[in-house]
């Protein structure tokens, strides 16, 4: 087997763009999820995120990773002042205009409007959903954390779930492979994904 390395020193001075691929990309497949929120003017905002991660059951928590707040980040300014957001699965059907809303929009333009995707609205949830994900919950801001690059780590706890109802086995799980759920590598590659099998809890 033959490795291309790289050293400590190698990775700083790399061309940025080559960087922020191979960095990206190197923990393997992430979740991609659309973010939704809307801000006390009702304007809403949508935004492509692929950093979510589960923090426990519970509570049901939530987090995801947002870049440095040196510039307009519409979603974190949203969720820190109404501190509600939702969620959503990005399926096979709707990648593009998914991956168009990471878009830099305007403050006062919509990326649900701009992309196509529908909001939903679910009393008393202030946030809207993704109608055409066929997986989403909704969240209530928790904490957040600075980080020492200067990203901030949001977490959130789970008030509201939606699941296709098909897709829930008698045990609480879901099956994504069947909910055409996407995955991705990198900042721009989308992948599909397919069942392999189920293991028994591992002990000792």
């Amino acid at each position: 087997m033959s490795y291309k390395t790289f050293s400590n020193q190698e990775i700083i001075d790399m061309d940025t763009d080559y960087r922020i691929q191979l960095i990206n990309s190197l923990g393997g497949f992430k979740s991609i999820c659309l973010i939704g929120t809307k801000n006390e003017d009702k304007q809403t905002n949508l935004g492509l995120f692929n950093s979510v991660f589960h923090v426990g059951s519970a509570p049901a928590l939530y987090g995801f990773v947002c870049r440095p707040a040196d510039r307009e980040r519409h979603s974190l300014e949203n969720i820190l002042s109404t501190k509600s957001y939702t969620i959503n699965q990005v399926h096979q059907r709707f990648v593009s205009e998914a991956h168009q809303s990471s878009a830099k929009y305007a403050r006062e333009v919509s990326e649900f409007e701009e992309v196509g995707l529908t909001e939903e609205y679910i009393e008393p949830i202030w946030a809207p959903f993704v109608k055409e994900s066929k997986i989403k919950f909704a969240l209530e801001l928790e904490e957040t954390h600075k980080l020492v690059n200067k990203n901030t780590i949001v977490i959130g706890r789970v008030v509201h779930i939606l699941a296709e109802e098909k897709l829930l086995d008698e045990k609480g799980f879901i099956e994504l492979s069947n909910s055409e759920t996407i995955t991705g590598s990198g900042c721009d590659a989308y992948y599909s994904t397919s069942f392999i099998e189920r293991k028994k809890y591992a002990r000792p």
